[in-house]
């Protein structure tokens, strides 16, 4: 029988407590997570890591690459993997990302981030209640 492993998060947050906060909550619902401070070290660890089922990212963050630009690359890279994307400057359209991609707008809930990823993973991955 095929073992089955937790879905995998990228979560991409300069401030350290937002990112403990989202690391958190995720690993507390089941999930596995990495995380990167900026888009650079974000693309780093993607290409260390096929696993990654989806990318939780901030739009702002230091560096040259933002996270929107992030999010489009890791769309052309990575085409299968799931979008959510967060600012607390500016709000977006789910329609403005890159396919399928879901906007989350700051400050957000954990239980609504939460329930944001399982939607995208779907009911077919593996999370706990």
């Amino acid at each position: 029988m095929k073992k089955h492993r937790p879905p995998e998060i990228l979560i991409v947050e300069d401030e350290s407590l937002t990112r403990m906060n989202a690391v958190d909550a995720l690993t507390e619902a089941g999930l596995r997570t990495c995380e990167a401070g900026n888009a650079h070290d974000a693309l780093e660890v993607l290409d260390d890591n096929p696993n990654v089922d989806l990318l939780f990212t901030d739009i702002n963050m230091p560096g040259k690459m933002d996270g929107l630009s992030l999010a489009e690359k890791v769309h052309e890279d990575w085409p299968d993997m799931e979008l959510i994307v967060t600012s607390g400057a500016q709000a977006m359209d789910d329609v403005d990302l890159p396919d399928n991609g879901t906007f989350l707008r700051k400050p957000y809930f954990t239980d609504r981030l939460i329930q944001i990823v399982r939607k995208k993973l779907g009911p077919g991955r593996h999370l706990a209640n």
